[in-house]
Protein backbone atom coordinates (compact mmCIF):
# COMPACT_ATOMS: atom_id res chain seq x y z
CA UNK A 1 0.00 0.00 0.00
CA UNK A 2 1.30 3.68 -0.77
CA UNK A 3 2.00 5.32 2.59
CA UNK A 4 1.45 8.42 1.30
CA UNK A 5 -2.50 9.03 0.60
CA UNK A 6 -2.22 8.13 4.84
CA UNK A 7 -0.26 11.55 5.42
CA UNK A 8 0.21 15.02 3.93
CA UNK A 9 0.27 15.06 0.62
CA UNK A 10 3.81 16.52 -0.92
CA UNK A 11 2.28 19.77 -2.16
CA UNK A 12 6.09 20.71 -2.00
CA UNK A 13 5.61 24.60 -2.33
CA UNK A 14 4.27 23.82 -6.24
CA UNK A 15 1.94 26.41 -6.90
CA UNK A 16 1.93 28.99 -9.47
CA UNK A 17 -0.99 31.66 -10.32
CA UNK A 18 -3.44 29.50 -8.11
CA UNK A 19 -2.70 26.28 -10.27
CA UNK A 20 -0.81 23.19 -8.39
CA UNK A 21 1.85 21.85 -10.44
CA UNK A 22 2.06 18.32 -12.02
CA UNK A 23 5.70 17.57 -11.12
CA UNK A 24 7.17 17.50 -8.19
CA UNK A 25 10.71 18.15 -10.01
CA UNK A 26 11.66 21.03 -12.68
CA UNK A 27 14.43 22.41 -15.00
CA UNK A 28 15.14 25.07 -12.92
CA UNK A 29 15.51 22.68 -9.13
CA UNK A 30 18.83 21.76 -11.41
CA UNK A 31 19.69 25.17 -12.57
CA UNK A 32 20.51 26.32 -8.93
CA UNK A 33 23.66 25.07 -8.84
CA UNK A 34 24.71 26.53 -12.13
CA UNK A 35 24.36 29.82 -10.21
CA UNK A 36 27.47 31.69 -9.56
CA UNK A 37 28.33 32.79 -6.01
CA UNK A 38 27.38 31.47 -2.84
CA UNK A 39 24.62 34.38 -1.76
CA UNK A 40 22.73 34.30 -5.09
CA UNK A 41 22.62 29.90 -4.79
CA UNK A 42 22.08 30.14 -1.83
CA UNK A 43 18.81 32.54 -2.32
CA UNK A 44 17.65 30.35 -4.61
CA UNK A 45 18.05 27.56 -2.82
CA UNK A 46 15.99 28.65 0.14
CA UNK A 47 13.02 30.33 -2.28
CA UNK A 48 13.56 27.54 -5.02
CA UNK A 49 14.42 24.00 -3.59
CA UNK A 50 14.22 24.10 0.55
CA UNK A 51 10.44 24.87 0.59
CA UNK A 52 9.96 21.25 -1.31
CA UNK A 53 12.76 19.64 1.22
CA UNK A 54 10.12 21.27 3.98
CA UNK A 55 7.52 19.44 2.72
CA UNK A 56 9.05 16.46 1.99
CA UNK A 57 10.39 16.93 5.91
CA UNK A 58 6.78 16.82 7.21
CA UNK A 59 5.51 13.81 5.36
CA UNK A 60 8.52 11.52 5.17
CA UNK A 61 9.30 12.25 9.28
CA UNK A 62 5.96 10.67 10.02
CA UNK A 63 6.31 8.08 7.20
CA UNK A 64 9.32 6.35 9.05
CA UNK A 65 8.23 7.00 12.45
CA UNK A 66 5.50 4.80 11.51
CA UNK A 67 7.76 1.98 9.89
CA UNK A 68 10.19 1.88 12.90
CA UNK A 69 8.01 2.41 15.58
CA UNK A 70 10.63 5.56 16.30
CA UNK A 71 10.10 9.00 16.12
CA UNK A 72 11.86 10.52 13.06
CA UNK A 73 13.00 14.25 12.70
CA UNK A 74 13.34 16.26 9.31
CA UNK A 75 16.92 17.92 8.91
CA UNK A 76 16.85 20.12 6.05
CA UNK A 77 20.57 21.47 4.96
CA UNK A 78 21.36 24.62 5.91
CA UNK A 79 24.48 25.22 4.55
CA UNK A 80 25.22 27.67 7.41
CA UNK A 81 28.87 27.26 8.00
CA UNK A 82 29.76 28.26 4.22
CA UNK A 83 31.65 31.16 4.02
CA UNK A 84 32.59 31.33 0.31
CA UNK A 85 32.37 28.21 -1.70
CA UNK A 86 28.19 27.33 -2.86
CA UNK A 87 26.76 23.96 -2.30
CA UNK A 88 27.15 21.63 -4.81
CA UNK A 89 24.47 19.55 -3.53
CA UNK A 90 21.06 19.56 -0.95
CA UNK A 91 18.65 17.49 1.01
CA UNK A 92 16.31 16.76 3.65
CA UNK A 93 17.85 14.13 6.47
CA UNK A 94 15.85 11.92 8.02
CA UNK A 95 16.82 10.62 11.58
CA UNK A 96 15.25 9.15 15.17
CA UNK A 97 17.08 12.36 16.83
CA UNK A 98 16.16 15.89 17.09
CA UNK A 99 18.94 17.61 16.99
CA UNK A 100 21.15 15.73 14.59
CA UNK A 101 21.71 13.19 12.11
CA UNK A 102 25.23 12.97 10.73
CA UNK A 103 26.41 10.64 13.94
CA UNK A 104 24.13 7.87 13.26
CA UNK A 105 22.64 5.95 9.58
CA UNK A 106 20.18 8.10 8.68
CA UNK A 107 17.96 8.37 4.91
CA UNK A 108 17.88 10.91 2.67
CA UNK A 109 15.92 12.91 -0.24
CA UNK A 110 18.44 15.77 -2.57
CA UNK A 111 19.73 17.11 -5.20
CA UNK A 112 22.55 17.70 -7.08
CA UNK A 113 22.85 19.65 -10.24
CA UNK A 114 22.55 16.51 -12.45
CA UNK A 115 20.01 13.88 -10.23
CA UNK A 116 17.86 13.58 -7.39
CA UNK A 117 19.14 10.86 -4.59
CA UNK A 118 17.00 9.07 -2.58
CA UNK A 119 19.14 6.92 0.52
CA UNK A 120 20.32 5.26 3.31
CA UNK A 121 23.97 6.62 4.23
CA UNK A 122 26.30 6.23 7.23
CA UNK A 123 29.24 8.92 6.81
CA UNK A 124 32.39 9.66 8.53
CA UNK A 125 30.82 10.91 11.64
CA UNK A 126 28.88 7.80 12.70
CA UNK A 127 31.08 6.55 15.43
CA UNK A 128 29.93 3.23 15.65
CA UNK A 129 30.89 1.98 11.75
CA UNK A 130 32.58 -0.65 12.44
CA UNK A 131 30.08 -2.73 13.91
CA UNK A 132 27.85 -1.47 11.62
CA UNK A 133 29.92 -3.15 8.71
CA UNK A 134 30.37 -6.38 10.63
CA UNK A 135 27.05 -6.65 10.45
CA UNK A 136 26.27 -5.49 7.09
CA UNK A 137 28.93 -8.11 6.14
CA UNK A 138 27.91 -11.08 8.07
CA UNK A 139 24.26 -10.18 5.84
CA UNK A 140 25.49 -9.58 2.77
CA UNK A 141 22.68 -11.24 0.94
CA UNK A 142 20.14 -8.42 1.97
CA UNK A 143 21.97 -6.42 -0.60
CA UNK A 144 20.64 -9.33 -3.44
CA UNK A 145 16.93 -8.45 -2.46
CA UNK A 146 17.23 -4.37 -3.50
CA UNK A 147 15.87 -3.84 -6.77
CA UNK A 148 18.56 -3.72 -9.47
CA UNK A 149 18.57 -0.36 -10.08
CA UNK A 150 19.96 0.67 -6.94
CA UNK A 151 23.17 2.65 -6.66
CA UNK A 152 26.22 2.18 -3.68
CA UNK A 153 28.54 5.01 -3.19
CA UNK A 154 31.47 5.51 -0.60
CA UNK A 155 31.82 9.17 -0.71
CA UNK A 156 28.70 11.53 0.48
CA UNK A 157 30.78 14.45 -0.92
CA UNK A 158 30.83 13.05 -4.70
CA UNK A 159 27.63 12.61 -6.96
CA UNK A 160 28.86 9.65 -8.70
CA UNK A 161 27.87 6.06 -7.83
CA UNK A 162 27.63 2.31 -8.80
CA UNK A 163 24.80 0.26 -9.88
CA UNK A 164 24.55 -2.06 -7.82
CA UNK A 165 23.81 -5.04 -9.70
CA UNK A 166 27.72 -4.35 -10.50
CA UNK A 167 29.08 -3.93 -7.28
CA UNK A 168 27.74 -7.58 -6.23
CA UNK A 169 31.13 -8.94 -8.03
CA UNK A 170 33.33 -7.67 -5.33
CA UNK A 171 32.35 -4.09 -4.92
CA UNK A 172 30.04 -4.51 -2.38
CA UNK A 173 32.55 -6.44 0.05
CA UNK A 174 35.13 -3.71 -0.57
CA UNK A 175 33.02 -0.81 0.36
CA UNK A 176 31.83 -2.62 3.55
CA UNK A 177 35.45 -3.78 4.70
CA UNK A 178 36.53 0.16 3.49
CA UNK A 179 33.68 1.35 5.91
CA UNK A 180 34.98 -1.08 8.90
CA UNK A 181 38.41 -0.30 8.68
CA UNK A 182 38.79 3.00 7.37
CA UNK A 183 37.90 6.01 9.73
CA UNK A 184 36.59 8.43 7.00
CA UNK A 185 35.18 5.74 5.20
CA UNK A 186 31.37 5.80 4.12
CA UNK A 187 28.73 3.98 3.11
CA UNK A 188 25.62 4.90 0.77
CA UNK A 189 22.99 2.85 -0.80
CA UNK A 190 19.77 3.83 -2.56
CA UNK A 191 18.39 5.21 -5.97
CA UNK A 192 19.64 7.79 -8.51
CA UNK A 193 17.28 9.70 -10.66
CA UNK A 194 18.60 11.97 -13.63
CA UNK A 195 17.31 15.46 -13.98
CA UNK A 196 15.52 14.20 -17.33
CA UNK A 197 13.91 11.38 -15.01
CA UNK A 198 13.11 13.28 -12.48
CA UNK A 199 11.35 16.29 -14.34
CA UNK A 200 9.46 13.39 -16.42
CA UNK A 201 7.74 12.20 -13.59
CA UNK A 202 4.18 13.47 -12.01
CA UNK A 203 4.16 14.27 -8.33
CA UNK A 204 2.18 10.83 -7.82
CA UNK A 205 4.69 9.10 -9.56
CA UNK A 206 7.59 10.68 -7.72
CA UNK A 207 5.75 9.89 -4.17
CA UNK A 208 5.49 6.38 -5.49
CA UNK A 209 9.01 6.05 -5.92
CA UNK A 210 10.58 7.46 -3.08
CA UNK A 211 8.07 5.18 -0.87
CA UNK A 212 9.11 2.02 -2.97
CA UNK A 213 12.40 3.34 -2.61
CA UNK A 214 12.33 4.05 1.22
CA UNK A 215 10.72 0.61 2.02
CA UNK A 216 13.39 -1.20 0.10
CA UNK A 217 15.59 0.09 2.41
CA UNK A 218 14.35 -0.21 5.26
CA UNK A 219 15.28 -3.62 6.36
CA UNK A 220 19.05 -2.28 5.59
CA UNK A 221 18.56 0.62 8.04
CA UNK A 222 17.18 -1.80 10.80
CA UNK A 223 20.19 -4.32 10.27
CA UNK A 224 22.56 -1.63 10.70
CA UNK A 225 20.98 -0.43 13.67
CA UNK A 226 20.39 -3.69 15.19
CA UNK A 227 16.84 -3.20 15.24
CA UNK A 228 15.17 -6.73 15.44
Amino acid sequence: MIFSHLLIKINVGIVKGGKKMKNTWDDTDFEVFQIEGLEHRMQALIEKVRPKFEAFGQTYATYFSAKTGDEFYPHVAKHARRSVNPPKDSWVAFAPYKRGYKAMPHFQIGLWGTHVFVILAVIYEVPDKVQIAERLLKKKSLFKKLPQDFILSGDHMSPEASPLKKAHKGQLQSLLERLRDVKKAEFLVGRHLTQEQAVAMSANEFETYTEETFDALLPVYNLMVNKK
